[in-house]
């Protein structure tokens, strides 16, 4: 059976700070909770549901020593933004559509894990995730203003939404607004002032005994109403095969942005108390914990960045908080939701406007612009995409984006032109090394990335403009092969061709030092004679002092 490597050598005296952190992160959970359900378009109740059942089973199965689950405001934004049309305004069937949506995360997720997938993550570039928190950002705001100044939003894209505002501002319900910004300052000046502390639960509390000993319901503020008492019973979401075939492109979506998320909150923070953090263990984690909150009527969560250093700076000593977070949560939702009910909802709206600031980092792509005027494009690129086209189109573009990136570079791989150190059989970069000399009548080449079938024309050509440009012609060319650890049959033949063709211009070729892996390629494609391999262990020294 497996059991977390820290809990087999849990020591009791860590118990009192993980109850101190674990109380804490609860108190941080319960608001973002509440305010991502709203952000989703879900009944609140949605999102303590969705943080109590998957912080029973993450704390267990996660190799992270510090990440905490869940709801995530861009998650609940692509979850809000994306089943609006699918639902028709029915709230049952939207409800059911989003933990159907979950469990479809989590059927992913356990794919991901079986086959091994923890690579593909790093797929996502991180200026395309810059982008998309900025898209993400932006659209957040143009839901929950109208909600901050007390009159109906719109539920189209951004510049729908944008536009509605403008047009309606005229019917702005004065004491909600005023309700709003007071409590929007408060958050500033208490994550400012009061750090680490609940600063989303103190104003939750302000507002709601501001509501009852006001009256601002009977002043036209509308409140957040009456959530259902006790936990529900877990069971499968009322959903046919039909829409959860056309739930798959937004739970792949979802299940994209919950990896590299959770990955990168991994990465984070350092291995504690015999931890090691493992990107494919981390998909059992997700997969349990979205099959927990869609089976109990939550929404897909996600490893929380702003939670999990929470966690940290209430100097949690093992992955146990998140359990006994989630246990707090469950009191919550048994014993104290009466007490949720006169919630003002431009309160909530403020709390979820202030996770606008973890997601427009200015500095993050002034960054870009500075460093990387290439990755700056793509950002900007996904911003104009999740504005223009929609959150779900726009993580697809920038995955597409992404890949595109990829196959550009790895298309065009580093080619170096060695020369020898004087007096040793060392062949180094002559860009790089002012004391390698190149050899008179020969040319070294070293590729450094493995020989693709879309990446060899580049190769060929590349070396065949050198050859061209030698004077006088070169009577060797020589391949070293050692920083190749992969070559495909095409390239393997075209690189024989290349062979081939040398040799018709009276110019020896050797394709030298490869691994064995490539090397029995080369036998197997019966190429070791056209690529100048008749002996397979002949160095590039070697091959230079022959005739």
């Amino acid at each position: 059976m497996f059991v977390p490597s820290w809990l087999k050598t849990y020591q009791p005296d860590w118990l009192k700070s993980d109850v101190i952190a674990g109380v804490t992160l609860a108190a941080f959970l319960i608001p973002a909770g509440l305010a991502d359900a709203s952000m989703a378009n879900l009944p609140p109740q949605t999102g303590l549901y969705a943080c109590f059942a998957a912080g029973l089973f993450f704390w267990f199965f996660s190799s992270s020593s510090s990440t905490v689950v869940t709801v995530t405001s861009a998650i609940s934004l692509l979850i809000g933004a994306s089943l609006g049309t699918v639902a028709d305004g029915d709230v049952s069937k939207f409800t059911a559509l989003a933990s159907a949506t979950a469990l479809l995360v989590s059927v992913i997720a356990f794919f991901a894990w079986y086959i091994r997938a923890g690579v593909v993550i790093n797929f996502i570039s991180e200026s395309v995730m810059v982008g998309f928190k900025i898209g993400i950002g932006l659209f957040l705001i143009s839901t929950q203003l109208p909600k901050l100044l007390g009159f109906h939003g719109s539920h189209g894209n951004f510049i729908e939404n944008i536009s509605h505002i403008f047009h309606h501002i005229k019917d702005t319900h004065p004491t909600s607004m005023a309700l709003g910004i007071t409590a929007l300052l408060l958050l500033v000046l208490g994550n400012k002032f009061l750090k680490s502390r609940p600063v989303s639960l103190i104003v939750l509390v302000v507002g709601i005994l501001a509501s009852m000993f006001f009256g601002l319901e009977v002043m036209g503020v509308k409140v957040l109403g009456t959530l259902p008492s006790g936990l529900p019973m877990p069971s499968f979401p009322h959903a046919g095969w039909e829409q959860f075939n056309e739930l798959l492109p937004l739970a792949f979506a979802v299940f994209l942005l919950a990896s590299v998320e959770t990955s990168a909150i991994g990465r984070m923070f350092p291995a504690k108390n015999g931890s090691h953090f493992d990107p494919n263990k981390e998909f059992i984690a997700i997969g349990m914990s979205n099959a927990a909150a869609g089976l109990m009527h939550g929404f897909p969560v996600s490893g929380g960045t702003s939670q999990s250093l929470v966690g940290v700076d209430a100097k949690s000593r093992t992955m146990l908080s998140g359990l006994i977070a989630s246990v707090v949560i469950a009191l919550v939702i048994l014993f104290f939701t009466p007490w949720l009910t006169p919630l003002p909802q431009p309160v909530l709206a403020a709390i979820i406007l202030m996770a606008v600031t973890s997601l427009i980092k200015p500095s993050a792509i002034m960054h870009l612009y500075r460093v990387e005027r290439e990755e700056f494009i793509v950002a900007l690129f996904v911003i104009i995409g999740v504005l223009a086209s929609g959150l779900l189109r726009g993580i697809f573009i920038g995955v597409m984006i992404s890949l595109v990136l990829l196959l550009k570079r790895a298309s065009k791989p580093n080619i170096s032109q060695l020369g020898r150190i004087a007096n040793t059989d060392k062949f180094l970069d002559i860009t790089q090394h002012e004391d390698a000399q190149t050899i008179p009548d020969t040319l070294i080449f070293r590729i450094n990335s493995s020989l693709l079938y879309f990446n060899i024309d580049y190769v060929r050509d590349t070396i065949s403009d050198v050859i061209k440009k030698q004077q006088p012609q070169p009577s060797k060319v020589l391949i070293q092969l050692s920083s190749t650890p992969y070559v495909d049959h095409q390239s393997a033949l075209a690189l024989a061709e290349l062979a081939d063709t040398l040799k018709e211009k009276g110019i020896k070729f050797y394709a030298l030092e490869a691994h064995n892996s490539v090397r029995e390629k080369l036998h197997t494609l019966g190429l070791n004679h056209r690529l100048g391999r008749d002996d397979p262990n002949l160095t590039v020294a070697h091959a230079v002092l022959a005739s």
